[in-house]
């Protein structure tokens, strides 16, 4: 083959396949765009999709979800529950919010679904004295709690109400020491105020409903009525009745070497009550409960520091209630008193910081046959003690915590 035919032949291959070769690869770009275009999209897409996810997860964690309640959904959690009794038969009647349902007694009669709660740590040889306080409290729409100390619940069913109330049994432990393992918040949130009381009170001039309308009136989240002068035995002057007035918040007068004046708006002068006859709305006792130590089952120093458990000032949302007031025997059951004693008492908390007279304050000396007496005595103030140092310590070791006072 000549040159020339060479030649003419890569001139005609090279016309044929250029074209082609051409059309090849622009296709080929042409795919690589779209192909490229549409991953983007796409990729664009699920990261779009799991943004979505990742804030919808994030505003799941925002909600308050239930503690141990995060394998189940929502609407299926009950949190909270009540000391109310539920009947065995008949149709199930779901209470309204405003507790406007009615619920049936044992007896067969309709009453109201109770919005406050009494609670009595109760011992047989207090059982006239119990009962008087029970029967002031069941007119009202009240569920009754006795804490057994000494183990005979039997010997209570005798009276009228007793298959009403809720019978709770523990060998000689003390009322705070029910109230930790018992009352917890969520157990008693449906009622508004939990009235935690000793059962040694006399409720001769003590109306609860005209009570409670007082503290209501005077938006006290904790109480107290005041004590009878002259009925009583009286560890703090504070808590002694005035017949003038219809409550008091503070006392203006010296105590021992401490003067109650506008300098001092703390215990005990204002913002306290004792803890034998304490009433609590349900936000005030869910943070007492709180400052309750599991293994200090006397109470002791609590209530040097429930100011801190109310919502404002405590020198105005802490007081006693004078028009409403009851007696205090200090009848000594815990520890083994003889039978024959009714006032072997010695002052408690605060009470150690200060002089009253011998009129107001009564403390008989201490014999050997009431050694065992003595030993629960000294086993309060000991825990008086370890209570303010953990006090003292939480304080220093939280940097967020503020002392409002």
């Amino acid at each position: 083959m000549s040159q020339m035919e060479v030649s003419k032949r890569r001139r005609f291959l090279l016309f044929c396949f250029l074209p082609t070769t051409i059309l090849v690869s622009g296709a080929f770009l042409l795919g690589s765009v779209i192909i490229a275009t549409d991953y983007k999209e796409r990729l664009s897409g699920q990261i779009a999709i799991n943004a979505t996810k990742i804030a919808g997860a994030k505003v799941c964690q925002a909600h308050c979800r239930p503690d141990d309640g995060e394998a189940l959904p929502r609407g299926i959690v009950s949190r909270t529950s009540d000391l109310d009794m539920r009947s065995l038969r008949g149709p199930l009647i779901r209470e309204a919010a405003t507790k406007s349902q009615s619920t049936m007694a044992a007896d067969g009669k309709k009453r109201g679904t109770s919005t406050n709660l009494l609670a009595i740590a109760a011992g047989i040889k207090q059982k006239e004295s119990v009962n008087k306080i029970v029967t002031k409290f069941r007119s009202s729409d009240f569920v009754i709690m006795l804490f057994h100390y000494d183990g005979m619940v039997d010997d209570w069913r005798d009276l009228e109400w007793s298959s009403l109330a809720i019978h709770v049994s523990a060998m000689d432990q003390t009322k705070w020491w029910f109230a930790k393992r018992f009352l917890h918040p969520d157990i008693i949130s449906e009622y508004d105020y939990i009235f935690i009381w000793d059962e040694d009170i006399g409720v001769e001039h003590f109306d609860v409903g005209k009570y409670i309308s007082i503290i209501k009136e005077e938006e006290l989240e904790i109480s107290q009525p005041a004590l009878d002068p002259n009925n009583s035995v009286v560890h703090h002057l504070l808590t002694l009745r005035d017949s003038t007035s219809k409550v008091h918040r503070r006392i203006h007068r010296r105590l021992g070497v401490r003067k109650c004046d506008g300098n001092i708006t703390g215990p005990p002068c204002s913002g306290w009550v004792e803890i034998m006859v304490p009433v609590f709305s349900k936000a005030a006792w869910r943070c007492a409960w709180l400052m309750i130590q599991n293994d200090l089952i006397h109470g002791w120093g609590l209530d040097e520091l429930l100011g801190y458990c109310v919502k404002g000032n405590r020198t105005q949302n802490i007081g006693i209630v004078d028009q409403e007031y009851v007696a205090h025997h200090a009848v000594p059951t815990l520890g083994g008193s003889p039978k024959d004693q009714t006032n072997p008492h010695v002052p408690d908390q605060a009470a150690q910081n200060m002089t009253l007279p011998n009129s107001i304050l009564q403390v008989p000396s201490v014999s050997t046959q009431e050694m065992e007496r003595d030993e629960v005595m000294k086993r309060c103030f000991y825990e008086l003690r370890i209570f303010r140092r953990r006090w003292h310590k939480a304080v220093q070791d939280d940097e967020c915590w503020v002392d409002p006072y």
